[in-house]
């Protein structure tokens, strides 16, 4: 370090490296004086340009580096929204003259075809407003569901009828459904054959209402409608096109009792809803 320093006092740039270190402690050249006044260093505009050390002499040694350049990291593109295929696949059930009742018949009352039914008090079929405008989807029954058949009367029940209530309408304006009709144990999520089973009943119901709006409540029953393994929270509050019906997706009751916080995130989803169908918030 000493012999690079000489060096560079050499080429005449001894002030400028000591400029330089006059921030982090001044450099002396070997024998200076420690009385010596210390350098004041120069406009950070003017740096000695590197050229002038290659052309100052015909002896040559270490010179620093170009300095870096610092850039802002470039952000990452943003990973698409899930695309809603409208090809034929193994949810397309659409069936002429369809309807509820033709749907619940062709379940069955003692519905055996996935392994959901051994533990099943009551089937789940389904509530509501047969011509609705607005069809909510949930993934399943709970106890309480299992134990009505009705679904969406448990304490996240009375929390979607809250919800509902502060759109302006009423649960029997509404169509609520699930994707599988039996409850799974232990309220655990409805597995990949159970759902792949169950669906396409799903899909015939929402076929028959033809709603203007899909509410898809929580990552199960929006990742089953949109074919999809994205997180929630990826697409939630987002609109997709479904078949006809405008679709959203938004968090479940059963997490906002679990994390009151993100209510107002719900609501915001709600709204859009409501601009969608027309509808004012229930007055106070």
């Amino acid at each position: 370090m000493e012999a690079w320093f000489r060096y560079s006092d050499e080429l005449g740039l001894g002030p400028y490296y000591r400029d330089r270190a006059s921030t982090q402690g001044a450099y002396r050249a070997p024998g200076a004086s420690s009385d010596a006044q210390p350098v004041i260093a120069g406009p950070a505009s003017q740096p000695v340009p590197l050229a002038m050390a290659a052309s100052a002499g015909t002896r040559r040694g270490p010179l620093l580096p170009a300095p870096r350049e610092t850039t802002a990291p470039k952000p990452s593109a943003a990973k698409p929204l899930p695309q809603v295929s409208s090809a034929a696949s193994l949810f397309d059930e659409r069936i002429e003259g369809d309807t509820l009742d033709l749907i619940r018949e062709a379940i069955g009352a003692n519905c055996t075809r996935c392994k959901l039914h051994k533990g099943r008090t009551k089937l789940v079929y389904g509530v509501g407003n047969p011509k609705a405008e607005l069809v909510f989807v949930g993934e399943g029954p709970g106890r309480d569901e299992d134990m009505q058949g009705e679904p969406f009367v448990g304490r996240a029940g009375k929390l979607l009828t809250q919800m509902i209530e502060a759109m302006g309408l009423r649960r029997e304006d509404v169509y609520i459904c699930n994707v599988v009709k039996c409850r799974p144990p232990e309220n655990r999520l409805p597995e990949k054959d159970e759902i792949a089973t169950c669906s396409p009943f799903l899909m015939r119901q929402l076929a028959a209402i033809s709603p203007k709006v899909i509410c898809a409540l929580g990552s199960c029953a929006s990742q089953t409608l949109l074919q999809t393994t994205e997180g929630i929270s990826r697409f939630r509050g987002e609109w997709f096109d479904f078949r006809g019906s405008k679709f959203i997706a938004t968090y479940h009751p059963a997490y906002l009792l679990r994390n009151p916080g993100a209510k107002g995130e719900v609501w915001k989803d709600l709204q859009k809803v409501m601009a969608v169908l027309g509808l004012k918030p229930k007055r106070k």
